[in-house]
């Protein structure tokens, strides 16, 4: 191992979404308005599901913690990314980097999570109304938001700890605009082949798990509805599932087109160009979602607007 492998990192340097300096400035005001729609949004959303008592279902406890988990998401990339647009060096820290790495990776399995445990309750209203408020009690909706909390944040701990004690070697730049395993992975020359099968594995498990959940739900609410003699109970129910199933196709379609490319294909751009989706766009997209797409939340906010103006008057 030459010496140069056995420097220990204080930082590393991100090459950022673009490299074109002309492209800087543009780029930082774009990502500039979207992280503000995102926090905006999903804030509002977390605020509007808390204090209106309307709203204190089932299907809106998890729309909160979707909000809380796209605002994380967002907050752990996309500040830094800002500043780097405005500075000549991209740097980041060894910590940093790692706790940077540790927050994606938490928010984005709670991510894959939650829109399964959401798939699971449209399933549930929509094939067993009359039984909905039983089974989708407080205490279970707590423990399908818990679980994949306590198991996100132990990939968080793992990841990040399985990276950041091994040594790296070559170059400290990191081909992408945050840390995330899957550039990091090439520079590392300690275990490397058990930290990409670690990785792999993990990965394809996360996806996998939750995206089936999603579509054996779905599976059964299309046959549900296919039942259904009424034009009106069809369109009830199509309306009761629009919101989630547009989130679910753009976040997994993204995914899927990040993971599944062909290898002759596969770039660190393309990688990028994925990543900026379903770490900055997605959690933009949502708040405006599951507001805009839903009359309840369009109606209380709407309702909370003017009883705070009258306050004021």
């Amino acid at each position: 191992m030459g010496q140069q492998n056995l420097t220990v990192l204080t930082d590393f340097i991100l090459t950022g979404v673009s490299r074109r300096p002309e492209l800087q400035l543009p780029l930082f005001g774009v990502f500039l308005i979207i992280y503000t729609v995102t926090v905006v949004g999903n804030l509002g959303m977390i605020i509007l599901t808390k204090l209106d008592s309307r709203l204190h279902t089932p299907m809106y406890f998890f729309i909160r913690h979707l909000a809380f988990i796209d605002l994380g998401n967002s907050t752990a990339i996309c500040p830094k990314m800002l500043v780097n647009f405005v500075v000549d060096q991209n740097t980041i820290s060894f910590y940093a980097c790692a706790t940077q790495m540790a927050c994606f990776i938490m928010f984005i399995i709670s991510e894959l999570s939650i829109l399964s445990v959401m798939a699971y309750d449209r399933y549930v209203a929509i094939c067993n109304p009359l039984l909905y408020n039983v089974i989708m009690s407080q205490r279970l909706c707590h423990v399908l938001v818990g679980i994949p909390y306590l198991y996100s944040t132990f990939q968080a701990l793992l990841f990040p700890i399985k990276y950041f004690t091994s040594i790296f070697c070559g170059s400290k730049v990191i081909s992408h605009f945050y840390c995330d395993v899957v550039p990091l992975l090439p520079m590392i020359c300690s275990d490397a082949q058990e930290t990409e099968l670690l990785t792999v594995l993990f990965s394809a498990f996360n996806l996998i798990s939750s995206l089936l959940v999603v579509l054996v739900s779905y599976i059964l609410i299309l046959l549900a509805i296919c039942r259904m003699h009424g034009a009106e109970g069809r369109k009830k129910a199509f309306s009761t599932c629009g919101s989630h199933l547009t989130g679910v196709v753009v976040f997994y379609g993204s995914l899927l087109f990040m993971y599944v490319q062909p290898k002759s294909t596969h770039s660190f751009e393309t990688d990028k160009l994925a990543s900026v989706f379903y770490t900055l766009v997605i959690p933009m997209l949502n708040s405006l979602i599951y507001s805009l797409r839903n009359k309840e939340v369009k109606n209380d906010f709407h309702r909370v607007l003017k009883n705070h103006c009258k306050v004021c008057i």
